[in-house]
């Protein structure tokens, strides 16, 4: 129970980082995710039943979000479209895109199909039982891909798109046309939000056009609730912040359905918990704020 918790939490941390990326990094407000996870499962999917290697299905599923990303960019950039609708117009079309990646199929199942968890498992079998082989295994994955981030948002670039989302204005004199950053950054951010989604299919054991239906809440929800657990502006701690905050997501979402049935709650409630969670966040943080504005 308790691994299971942290393996789902670590798995939708990698999404929630690129939330993080767009929301908090970039001040961009993306709804592209809600089409790019399901984008990055029925990838995987399809790799996995066409007999491609596990690896090589991460990659092309990280090249889809990527791909994703970058034309809610471009609708942006070129035709001065707003970002939300951007995103709501890229989200809407990757729903028939992601049909047709899945041969006009809604879901794909991948029990009898090797992935490579159970590649993990196999090797692992003798040493370590399968749920806490799974757990060892995304950590290793999700500190791989932290400290990519953490080593990336120290270069010029990663500076450089820290800017952008303070001061869009300040890049544009230094010479740097923000379309181009923007273009990167969205597409990387739904690139790591596919990644995520191809992770979670092989844990649950298949892939749903509708499996991103709401997923954008929840990686606020994450974000939100890590910026509550540690005070710091150094990037390797926002980092680790939001993937705590994203295995507290989840056990608040798991308390809730499992033990919920005390005061009348159902599985459909799950979405208000985390809309209410957001909601919170959001007031708490803004009374800090006034609290310390009529302190100063």
């Amino acid at each position: 129970m308790i691994e299971g918790i942290f393996v789902e939490g670590l798995i939708y941390s990698i999404m929630a980082l690129g939330v993080f990326f767009t929301f908090r990094i970039l001040d961009f407000p993306d709804l592209t995710v809600d089409g790019s996870f399901p984008m990055g499962a029925v990838i995987m999917a399809a790799c996995l039943h066409g007999g491609i290697h596990p690896l090589t299905g991460l990659l092309l599923s990280f090249c889809g979000g990527l791909t994703a990303g970058a034309v809610t960019a471009a609708i942006h950039n070129k035709l001065k479209v707003p970002h939300l609708l951007a995103g709501i117009l890229t989200m809407t079309m990757l729903y028939s895109v992601n049909i047709r990646i899945l041969s006009n199929r809604a879901n794909l199942p991948l029990l009898r199909v090797e992935t490579l968890l159970t590649r993990v498992h196999d090797y692992t079998r003798e040493f370590i039982p399968p749920e806490y082989a799974s757990l060892l295994f995304f950590i290793l994955v999700v500190f791989i891909i932290k400290k990519l981030l953490d080593l990336f948002f120290i270069t010029d670039m990663g500076l450089v798109f820290g800017a952008l989302g303070n001061n869009e204005q300040m890049v544009r004199v230094q010479g740097i046309n923000p379309a181009t950053l923007k273009l990167i950054g969205v597409g990387l951010s739904n690139g790591l939000v596919a990644l995520s989604g191809a992770f979670a299919a092989q844990y649950q054991g298949f892939a749903d056009i509708n499996l991103g239906q709401g997923i954008v809440v929840t990686g606020l929800a994450s974000v939100m609730l890590g910026e509550f657990l540690l005070k710091s502006n150094k990037i390797s701690v926002l980092t680790l912040r939001v993937i705590l905050g994203t295995i507290l997501f989840k056990a608040i979402m798991y308390l809730g359905r499992y033990y919920g049935y005390y005061i009348n709650m159902t599985p459909n409630d799950l979405k208000l918990i985390a809309g209410i969670l957001i909601i919170l966040s959001l007031g708490a943080t803004n009374f800090k704020g006034i609290k310390k504005g009529s302190r100063s």
